[in-house]
């Protein structure tokens, strides 16, 4: 992760549309070099409270979360969840490996993460931006939806093109 420059915060201001506040780092650039996540604060500063560490930025990312979402995957990954225990577990060490770190920066008191972790899956562009931020292997169903949009013609644009596939995150042969 690197500290933002300036014309990092200008490039995220255009890709949101405002001013970004309390920007700690860039925590994934695109391959292209674009700023893709940022790493926030978990206070802004005026003081309040952020939760979200990690805040997708790149439009074609965040484009690609809503697509997803509106397609029901969060539904069939929350379904996943409360049948598989294994996922469950995996999902809950994401979350808490979220939460200590946020804590490590600045405790809000509260054991939220975000992107409905640990229990359902309620925002996709938290989960991609968690998984981009710190790469696959940790936050598995984050993995997934970057599987996913990796599937198209962001692979190698907005995201990296070694990213697993949907199939390799599961031990399928993709062949």
């Amino acid at each position: 992760m690197d500290r933002p420059s300036q014309s990092d915060l200008d490039a995220v201001a255009a890709q949101l549309g405002r001013e970004p506040r309390g920007v700690l780092a860039i925590a994934y650039r695109a391959p292209d070099g674009t700023p893709g996540v940022v790493k926030t604060a978990p206070r802004l500063p005026d003081g309040t409270p952020f939760p979200t560490l990690y805040y997708l930025t790149d439009p074609r990312l965040t484009a690609e979360a809503s697509r997803q979402e509106s397609a029901g995957v969060m539904r069939e990954m929350t379904e996943r969840l409360a049948a598989d225990v294994d996922l469950a577990a995996a999902y809950r060490v994401a979350h808490e490996s979220y939460l200590a770190e946020r804590n490590e920066i600045d405790s809000l008191g509260t054991d939220f993460t975000g992107g409905g972790m640990p229990e359902r899956v309620k925002c996709l562009h938290v989960l991609m931006a968690h998984a981009l931020a710190k790469g696959p292997g940790l936050n598995p169903l984050g993995d997934e939806s970057v599987a996913l949009a990796a599937q198209g013609k962001l692979r190698g644009t907005a995201l990296p093109a070694d990213w697993p596939t949907y199939e390799q995150l599961h031990g399928e042969d993709a062949t």
